[in-house]
């Protein structure tokens, strides 16, 4: 196959969330948010994908997709069997995937819109650079309730700088990350990473040595954000920041599906994305 890979980080505990928050159902006719991001990834030309899954909750996704899923496209699944962040969940996919091509990492529990999906497809296919989906931070919050986003730095469409914000949420006083670290008040447009990546063949090589040093002892996991903003310094490698207009539609909280729910209809009624998931 000539078309990029996806590798769908389906593997994390949802202990916030309550339950497997990757099947929870967002779109108009119950599908569930994976089905909304496999949707999205097909019409952008995505036909390699691979879900990274827990062992607890894996047989449950796995069971989905084979029940609801087209037939056609090649699916796999593999497990992260220690939660060692999102560095070594994408290294889990490893043995199943083409590490000769360009591939995209996605969120389970993230509808990031079929446009956002589109433009990362066109820059797999067309550029040699590295690239991260850049969203707005007023886009990419739903509820009121904390998260943590990764808020870059970006000069000339480059990254420069990528720093993992904790406890950001919406407040009558803006947008605040109370995680003790400057500046607390966010722009409501500063350009957040929403794990939306685009990642060359080589990254495979710097992901393994990333978490073949680290100190997990110390730091029980190495997110991507931390990695990408760890290379940026010491490597002639270019990360291009596309920004999308599209809204990230995420699951953290089950305080957020209502909301989440809403939002998909009104993609729906705006003609950003078909009725059905799969239609």
């Amino acid at each position: 196959m000539n078309s990029p890979a996806l590798v769908i980080l389906a593997a994390g505990r949802a202990r916030r969330y309550g339950g497997t928050k990757q099947l929870a159902p967002i779109g108009m006719h119950g599908e569930a948010v994976i089905d909304l991001i496999g949707s999205d990834a097909f019409a952008a030309g995505f036909d390699d994908i691979v879900f990274v899954v827990n062992a607890e909750t894996g047989p449950s996704i796995m069971d989905h997709v084979a029940k609801f899923w087209p037939k056609g496209h090649k699916i796999s699944f593999v497990i992260q069997k220690e939660i060692r962040g999102t560095v070594d969940a994408v290294l889990t996919a490893r043995s199943v995937i083409d590490v000769s091509k360009p591939f995209g990492i996605s969120n389970a529990d993230d509808v990031y819109g079929r446009e956002s999906f589109a433009t990362l497809g066109r820059h797999l296919k067309d550029s040699t650079n590295n690239c991260l989906i850049g969203f707005q931070l007023d886009r990419a919050l739903v509820g009121d309730l904390p998260v943590s986003r990764g808020t870059c730095n970006v000069v000339n469409g480059h990254l420069t700088d990528i720093h993992e914000r904790r406890n950001v949420q919406a407040t009558l006083d803006g947008f605040i990350a109370d995680d003790g670290v400057k500046p607390r008040v966010l722009h409501p447009q500063s350009t957040v990473s929403m794990n939306l990546w685009g990642f060359r063949p080589q990254m495979w090589e710097l992901m393994a040595e990333a978490v073949a040093v680290h100190d997990f002892a110390a730091e029980p996991e190495i997110q991507l954000s931390t990695f990408v903003g760890s290379i940026l310094h010491r490597t002639p490698l270019r990360f291009d920041v596309l920004p999308t207009p599209s809204r990230c539609i995420g699951v953290t909280h089950a305080d957020d599906l209502p909301l989440a729910q809403l939002l998909v209809r009104e993609e729906i009624a705006a003609r950003q994305r078909p009725e059905f998931a799969f239609s």
